[in-house]
């Protein structure tokens, strides 16, 4: 057989950039020594309701394996409206379709709004995996800063005349952003939806962390500012409140957009896995639910608290963070001594010491953000939390002995 011949891969291809938070589940299985994980966001398996799980995937045996409908078995959908309607939410039936986990929904964002060269407005630093698809699509994306009250809506207008187009979607995560743990403040919402008005663009309102709050006062949703909007694309998961393996989520959106949507998706899977969906189903309506999240609630805040102590003991003066009230991650920036050091060229290094975390630039479209990180505390016990940092620090430490920092 001629060994010359390759793969006539489509263009498009080329645009498949992969997941570098995906990719550490992989490398990290492949290594021998004690690492403290802070790279995945996900919950520990301590918390996941496994025993509840294990009898939800029980019930439910006749039709238990069969196909099911493209919108997602119909009970199901009846819990999920039960779900929204308790953040003061208003939606349908015909509003909803059931996805296989979060990033389904991103994708059938992406697939429906964006042609190849068309502008995407992202968070800079944001979830990799949301600029991953939107790339996979030919987006030309446009990061906006961040600060503490989450996306600048503010500088938007200005960063999109300099483009000289029209954005035709905007992306965010407006409850404690992946990776910074920011919160997008009311009078930015409201913002975004006059914005978003005015240029016709979709917002993609990825919240996969809305319900664990653990500190301060709820802020409306951007679907209870704006009632069943026909520019909001609402993609949400149970994957961190349950359990990520259950790949279980669902879109909300505008009835037209959902019958594009079941197309789109029928391309794809023809539907999501109806054992799974039944689990959920079981699970939801046992009465669990409530209680598994009031359960979360005070550990992730003990956690975060743990991290921030740890940070501070351990590196004080070499770094700040952000402080989130709710989620799984803070953002961690260096500086001092530590300030040149490249968090990427890092990472094997506090590997070998023992500690996992994800490098900023993978947050970003440009490679930027070198001296930034990603630290997720929902995943280690408080004490677990302190040897992970104090393996960072070591690490950190001994690179800025070395002389790397003038090199980053």
């Amino acid at each position: 057989m001629p060994t010359q011949i390759a793969p006539p891969f489509a263009d498009r291809s080329e645009l498949l950039v992969g997941s570098v938070i995906d990719a550490s589940t992989a490398l990290l299985a492949e290594q021998q020594h004690d690492i403290v994980r802070f790279a995945m966001g996900a919950p520990s398996e301590d918390l996941m309701p496994i025993a509840q799980l294990d009898e939800a995937f029980t019930g439910s045996r006749s039709g238990r394996y069969d196909y099911g409908e493209t919108e997602g078995e119909p009970r199901l959908r009846a819990q999920i409206m039960e779900l929204t309607s308790q953040r003061g939410i208003e939606t349908s039936d015909e509003r909803l379709l059931v996805t296989t986990g979060g990033m389904q929904g991103l994708d059938l964002a992406f697939k429906l709004f964006v042609d190849p060269g068309d502008l995407v407005i992202v968070e800079a630093p944001t979830y990799s995996n949301g600029n991953a698809t939107a790339l996979s699509y030919g987006a030309d994306l446009l990061p906006a800063p961040v600060d503490e009250d989450g996306l600048i809506v503010e500088a938007l207008p200005e960063l999109v005349a300099r483009t000289g187009k029209t954005p035709r979607a905007i992306y965010t995560i407006p409850n404690f952003q992946n990776p910074t743990g920011v919160t997008l403040s009311l009078r930015r919402r409201e913002l975004l939806i006059e914005l978003a008005e005015r240029w016709g663009a979709m917002i993609i309102d990825d919240d996969p962390y809305g319900r664990l709050r653990f500190e301060g006062e709820d802020l409306p949703d951007l679907a209870g500012i704006a009632p069943k909007h026909p520019l909001l694309f609402q993609v949400r998961t149970l994957s961190k409140m349950i359990a990520p393996g259950l790949r279980t989520g669902w879109i909300d959106v505008d009835p037209a957009v959902r019958a594009l949507a079941v197309n789109a998706k029928q391309a794809m899977d023809t539907c999501s896995s109806v054992p799974v969906q039944n689990a959920v189903l079981n699970y939801l309506t046992s009465g669990h639910f409530e209680t598994h999240v009031a359960r979360l609630k005070p550990i992730y805040r003990e956690r975060k608290a743990a991290m921030l102590a740890a940070v501070e003991r351990h590196l004080g003066g070499l770094a700040t963070t952000t402080d989130p009230e709710g989620g799984f991650f803070l953002w961690l920036t260096l500086r001092g001594d530590a300030a040149g050091l490249d968090t990427e060229a890092l990472f094997p290094a506090a590997l070998r010491d023992g500690v996992a975390y994800i490098p900023g630039p993978a947050f970003t479209v440009d490679g930027s953000m070198r001296n930034a990180l990603r630290l997720c505390f929902a995943t280690s016990s408080p004490a677990r939390i302190d040897v992970g940092v104090s393996r960072l620090a070591s690490t950190i430490k001994r690179a800025i002995a070395a002389g790397e920092a003038t090199r980053a």
